[in-house]
C-alpha cells in the first residue's frame, strides 16, 4: 500500500515539474503534445498524475521544454 501512495507522489511532483516548465514557456498542452509527438489529453494525464510516462517519453518532453531530464525529476523524492 505505501508503494502506491510513493508512486503517486513521485508521478504528482513530475507532473508539476512539467507543468511549471511548460507554463514557464507560455505553451500549451496541445503544444507540447505536438513536439513529443502525442495527444494532448496524454499530456494532461501526466502533469495530473494519472499516467506514468516512460523514460522515452520524458526524454521527449525534456527536448521538447529545451531542459535537461534532471529538471523533470528534480526533488521527486521530497514529496
Amino acid at each position: 500500500m505505501s508503494q502506491d501512495i510513493n508512486k503517486q507522489k513521485i508521478l504528482k511532483n513530475l507532473g508539476n515539474n512539467i507543468r511549471k516548465s511548460r507554463n514557464a514557456l507560455n505553451i500549451s498542452q496541445e503544444e507540447l503534445a505536438f513536439k513529443i509527438n502525442s495527444a494532448r489529453n496524454f499530456v494532461g494525464c501526466i502533469e495530473r498524475a494519472e499516467k506514468s510516462p516512460t523514460i522515452i517519453t520524458l526524454c521527449k518532453i525534456a527536448n521538447a521544454l529545451n531542459i535537461k531530464l534532471e529538471e523533470l525529476v528534480k526533488d521527486i523524492d521530497k514529496t
